[in-house]
């Protein structure tokens, strides 16, 4: 895929945003590059545009090292183990940062003329760059805007390298790139007019932005963007984090059970949620396990352990105000999906619907036959071997069930497309399988 220009970049990146009009969402470009493209995203999302402007703290005798970054409003973002093996000063460290917060004030008055930032408490804020090479930018971009106050923070760039969600998955919760190719070497190789954006165009994309009306369509009732709660998972006698996302109206909660090496945070999961609460259904993302407990690497394939620590949440999350009388279904991804099917297998799981994303259902083998739950397997078809397990754990399930195949998609769903393919059958599978459950029935 190449792109003409910045602007056809962020025509056919706003094509893959259409999910976020109609928000409460903030358009930020990183200048200078990234601000045409952000600007056509924003014209197509009816939503307002700035720039988001972050300035790396480099370390005093290596300045291409980063111990950190600097954004508006006096936000600092340190990295205190690299301030600590590079042996910086407070004093070096407070020379860096005032001069970078000059440079940052200055091009703040260049950019806007006097105005103030566009306000991000509580918002959604969509970090638009013309593409991702070592993410380091984008990184401290993300991390700068949520602390600025930002509910939900989406990255968006129209190419970046295959394993970029690798490196930024922790720094976003939702990750938007329409090509991502292999054979990545640099941005500018996937486009024709790469030419350098200078501060002029920056100003006029902002003063077009200024001049346009911003949308004020909001999503129909039943279906508005619900609020994310940070939440303490009671499982026994531990407290795990977790974020609960209930839109108002819901039919039911989806609890996710994340894979090995993954956590909340995953931006595959992350993204799955947002589509599934944009169908009015509620999500539960927590940590299965504790920092400690994932150092030991058998925990994370303990599926014993995981289903336990999932039905615990789930009997936390029923007594939960918001999700009292819903329905409960599980999504599960890799190892998670075991978890999930060992958990709905439980004689008083009440597990209305269970979805496997590239799961390893074999893991719960002999549990299998007494999954009661409406079952629906994932899995990408370039994902050969995963592919060949879930059509023998298939076999055994005597439950409702079905094994979805996305064409061209492996392991991760990393392909354009594919996790979209995946959102939508999630979406389907527990919108038609999910009833709320009867307010009377007994708690164990």
């Amino acid at each position: 895929m190449f792109f003409m220009d910045r602007r056809d970049a962020g025509r056919r990146l706003a094509a893959r945003l259409k999910h976020l009009k109609g928000s409460d969402v903030v358009v930020l470009g990183l200048p200078r590059g990234g601000v045409p493209v952000a600007a056509e995203a924003a014209k197509a999302l009816g939503a307002p545009l700035d720039v988001c402007l972050v300035r790396k703290l480099g370390v005093p005798f290596q300045p291409e090292l980063g111990m950190g970054a600097i954004g508006e409003g006096g936000v600092r973002v340190i990295n205190e183990e690299v301030v600590r093996t590079a042996r910086v000063t407070p004093d070096e460290l407070a020379g860096v940062e005032a001069r970078e917060r000059v440079v940052l004030e200055s091009r703040a008055r260049r950019y806007r003329g006097g105005r103030e930032p566009a306000p991000l408490t509580g918002r959604t804020a969509l970090v638009v760059d013309d593409g991702v090479a070592t993410g380091s930018t984008a990184r401290a971009a993300c991390r700068i805007v949520r602390a600025r106050g930002a509910a939900r923070v989406v990255l968006a760039v129209p190419v970046a390298p295959h394993d970029w969600t690798a490196r930024l998955g922790a720094d976003a919760d939702e990750l938007v790139c329409p090509h991502t190719p292999r054979n990545f070497y640099a941005i500018g190789q996937f486009y024709s007019d790469f030419s350098q954006t200078d501060d002029d165009e920056v100003v006029a994309c902002l003063e077009e932005a200024l001049a346009r009306p911003v949308s004020t369509r909001r999503p129909p009732p039943g279906h508005a963007v619900p609020e994310d709660r940070e939440a303490d998972v009671r499982a026994g006698a531990l407290v795990l984090r977790g974020q609960l996302t209930v839109p108002e109206g819901a039919i039911g909660v989806v609890v996710f059970a994340h894979g090995s090496g993954s956590s909340r945070h995953s931006p595959r999961n992350r993204f799955v949620a947002a589509g599934l609460n944009r169908a009015g259904l509620g999500t539960l993302l927590f940590d299965l396990l504790t920092e400690e407990e994932e150092i030991d690497r058998a925990n994370v394939f303990d599926t014993d352990l995981l289903a336990r620590r999932l039905t615990d949440a789930t009997g936390w999350l029923r007594e939960q105000p918001e999700a009292r009388g819903l329905a409960v279904g599980y999504f599960g991804a890799s190892t998670g999906a075991a978890a999930a099917l060992w958990a709905a297998a439980e004689p008083d799981a009440r597990v209305a619907a269970v979805v496997s994303r590239g799961g390893r259902p074999d893991l719960a083998g002999p549990r299998l036959p007494a999954v009661t739950a409406a079952t629906l397997l994932i899995v990408g078809g370039h994902d050969r071997l995963v592919l060949g397990l879930n059509r023998e754990a298939q076999a055994r399930l005597r439950c409702e069930n079905r094994l979805a195949v996305v064409p061209g998609a492996t392991h991760l769903f990393e392909e354009p497309g594919t996790l979209e393919k995946v959102t939508d059958l999630a979406r389907d599978w527990f919108t038609d399988h999910m009833a709320p459950a009867h307010h009377g029935a007994a708690r164990h």
